[in-house]
């Protein structure tokens, strides 16, 4: 008797005061077919049900004083034990302004793994010893706050989803893509030719390819130079060693 090996999809599991923000966008377009698929699961986890009074309370004063409520650690900690408990051998991320900077490549890392647990703080943030405990790795998506890390969260699924196999209708559509070589994508045109007195670049039309490759190389050089002077340097550094 031949045995069947279970197919394991990628899992995206999202703590949160709100659940109800998910999937959001990604109930849509390629996301969306592909969570209907079955090419990638998405569970969210209530942190409120794991509060232990009456008024199902999750927050609590900063100790030293100071602005806004924090997270409780106890609460946090047991619906964060649970959903590891549950999900198994995948990363616990905390989205937070403070975290190291989300890049492409760290995408790609965690859409070629198991799946990814995202702890979604809201008021001015989560207890810094629940996430000692848990050894969460702290990502931020920009340098600015946002209302809560659910679009944050929301951000980070979208961002591996479309890396999945079969999720993007071309394998080939993300090779050119921002960071993929460590620059800034080339300007796009399409049809019409010419619009409000605006024409594309003749190399576009011209159909020679290596011509079109070159310019697209220079153009994504120049914006990245232009733009970016961090990912920049870090290109020029690499092409130099």
């Amino acid at each position: 008797m031949t045995g069947t090996t279970e197919v394991k999809v990628w899992q995206a599991v999202a703590l949160t005061l709100f659940p109800e923000m998910f999937p959001g966008s990604l109930g849509l377009s390629l996301a969306g077919q592909a969570l209907d698929e079955g090419r990638w699961a998405l569970e969210t986890v209530d942190i409120r049900g794991f509060a232990r009074d009456k008024h199902r309370t999750v927050d609590a004063s900063p100790f030293g004083g100071g602005a806004g409520m924090v997270m409780r650690p106890d609460v946090v900690d047991l619906a964060v034990q649970a959903t590891m408990d549950k999900a198994g051998d995948i990363p616990l991320i905390y989205m937070t302004p403070r975290g190291r900077p989300l890049t492409q490549s760290r995408v790609r890392e965690l859409a070629q793994g198991p799946g990814v647990a995202v702890l979604c703080g809201r008021y001015e943030g989560v207890d810094q010893r629940v996430l000692d405990a848990h050894g969460a790795e702290e990502i931020s998506v920009g340098d600015f706050v946002l209302s809560g890390g659910e679009v944050a969260a929301l951000s980070l699924f979208d961002a591996c989803v479309r890396l999945l196999p079969g999720v993007m209708g071309s394998e080939a559509s993300g090779a050119e893509e921002s960071f993929e070589e460590g620059l800034l994508e080339y300007p796009l045109y399409t049809r019409p030719a010419e619009w409000q007195g605006r024409t594309v670049p003749e190399v576009l039309l011209s159909g020679h390819h290596e011509n079109i490759r070159a310019w697209r190389r220079e153009q994504a050089e120049a914006v990245t130079k232009e733009r970016r002077p961090d990912l920049w340097k870090e290109y020029t550094k690499g092409k130099n060693a």
